[in-house]
C-alpha cells in the first residue's frame, strides 16, 4: 500500500517520539534512584547511565524537532515524567529504567530500519538516530549490571 511522504514522515516522528517518551521515563526513574543511593553508587549511576541517557534524550529531541521543521511538520513537546512511588526503591527504579531503555533502543532501531527512513527521511535524521542509538544501546545492559551490584 502506497503512502504519502507526509504520512511516512509522520510515522517516523511518532515512533521517534515514542522512543523519546521512554527515554524521559528512564531519566525520571534514574533520577529517583539517584536520590536514594549512597554517594558512590549515585556517582556510578550518574556517570554510567544518567549522563548518557540525558545526552540521548536531548539529541533525540533535537533530531525530531529539526526533522519536523525541515519538512514543515508539527514537532512534539515532551513533559517531565513521574518515576513512581519512593517505595519502589533504588533497585526498582533502576530496573524500570533498564526496561524503558530497552524499549527506547528497540524503537530507535525501528525508526532506523524503517523503509520510510530511506524513502522520506533525510541524512540528518539518519545520522542523529545513529548517534542516539550509539548512546542508548549499551545502557540497558549497564543498568542491569548496576542492579546486580545493588542487590548485594
Amino acid at each position: 500500500m502506497a503512502y504519502s511522504s507526509s504520512e511516512g514522515r509522520g510515522e517516523l516522528i511518532d515512533t521517534l517520539a515514542s522512543a523519546i517518551d521512554e527515554l524521559g521515563y528512564a531519566l525520571a526513574a534514574l533520577g529517583a534512584a539517584y536520590e536514594q543511593l549512597d554517594n558512590a553508587s549515585a556517582d556510578t549511576l550518574e556517570e554510567d547511565l544518567f549522563g548518557p541517557a540525558q545526552r540521548a534524550y536531548g539529541r533525540a529531541q533535537r533530531a525530531l524537532s529539526g526533522f519536523a521543521a525541515r519538512h514543515g511538520l508539527e514537532g512534539r513537546t515532551f513533559a517531565p515524567q513521574e518515576a513512581g512511588l519512593p517505595s519502589t526503591g533504588p533497585k526498582g527504579f533502576v530496573e524500570n529504567a533498564a526496561d524503558a531503555l530497552s524499549v527506547a533502543a528497540g524503537r530507535l532501531a525501528e525508526v532506523q530500519d524503517a523503509p520510510a527512513a530511506l524513502e522520506v527521511g533525510d541524512a540528518e535524521l539518519r545520522a542523529a538516530i545513529a548517534e542516539v542509538r550509539a548512546l542508548v544501546d549499551p545502557l540497558s545492559q549497564r543498568a542491569r549490571e548496576l542492579i546486580r551490584r545493588l542487590g548485594r
